[in-house]
């Protein structure tokens, strides 16, 4: 994947607003308890004030990590996904040969994934296994369980 991130456009903009409220109130809000903590007195022996400092040190590695995923961000347009194969953004129905029940994922970025709701990584282990599969074709995939089959019943958007 070469370093890109590739998501959807409501994704995309969740992201921005994230990152907007990170920047904004968020570093208000770890500003003001770094100022309440430093008005206690000696900062030497000063907890609250050393929590306030690793609190804002996470906060900026949270801003910086939220802004690198926006630079390598992707916007993948629904009308541009190939149905001819399992990709990106793909729904895709399987069989899972093992206990013959039929189960049905998205293919998303990191960021998306949610397993309740069906989505999973591209990343995931299923994920990289169903990557350029075509209706027919059985995906095997190593699990910490052992070797799971899939059989693709049906790739849709």
């Amino acid at each position: 994947m070469s370093g890109l991130n590739y998501v959807s456009k409501e994704t995309l903009e969740q992201m921005k607003e994230e990152l907007t409220q990170l920047k904004t109130a968020g570093r208000a809000e770890i500003a003001h308890q770094i100022a309440e903590a430093r008005e206690k007195g000696d900062l030497k022996e000063n907890a609250e004030y050393d929590a306030a400092k690793e609190a804002q040190g996470h906060h900026e590695a949270k801003i910086a990590q939220l802004e690198a995923a926006i630079i390598t961000a992707r916007v993948i347009d629904v009308k541009d996904i190939d149905t001819s194969k399992v990709s990106i953004l793909s729904k895709v129905k399987l069989t899972n040969l093992g206990n013959k029940k039929i189960v049905e994922y998205q293919i998303v970025s990191e960021k998306e994934a949610d397993l309740k709701s069906g989505k999973i990584s591209v990343t995931s282990p299923i994920g990289k296994g169903l990557l350029g599969k075509v209706v027919g074709d059985v995906a095997e995939v190593t699990a910490p369980g052992g070797i799971l089959k899939f059989k693709i019943e049906a790739i849709s958007i």
